[in-house]
């Protein structure tokens, strides 16, 4: 299960709003519950899309604020869990674009549908590699606590 504070998910679907019809993305930090698939989301760090082409349909989050972020965490309790980003006039589910980005294998993807510029339904995924596909998980959006 993904926790997703409201505030977090306010930031995604403003930044969701404000790119569009263009993706955006950024990366979440948080913490993971006993290595499993609890992941709580403690920090959103926007991105500029800097993708190539048409960032209608693609994304690809700032190196330089993930090395930044990186090197920020060091070995601390925090570390970058996943990456959100927003798939305008489409649904929140993967694209076969999406498929062959993932580039880290424990990353969370959290994907807002934006429709005619307005933030709609998220959905949270994690990628089964035995399964070559992505396995859509719970996500909660709510206040700490709750």
């Amino acid at each position: 299960m993904i926790r997703l504070p409201d505030p977090f998910f306010r930031t995604i679907a403003d930044e969701a709003e404000d790119a569009y019809p263009m993706e955006c993305c950024g990366l979440f930090v948080g913490r993971r519950k006993d290595a499993g698939d609890d992941v709580l989301i403690t920090r959103v760090q926007p991105s500029p899309n800097v993708a190539g082409g048409d960032r209608r349909g693609s994304f690809l989050v700032d190196a330089k604020i993930q090395f930044d972020m990186m090197r920020e965490l060091g070995d601390g309790p925090e570390q970058i869990v996943g990456h959100y980003h927003s798939h305008p006039d489409h649904p929140p589910r993967p694209s076969d674009r999406d498929k062959q980005s993932v580039y880290y294998p424990d990353h969370v993807w959290v994907i807002i549908g934006v429709e005619d510029g307005h933030a709609g339904e998220i959905a949270a995924y994690l990628f089964d590699h035995a399964a070559d596909q992505f396995q859509q998980v719970d996500i909660v959006t709510g206040n700490p606590g709750n």
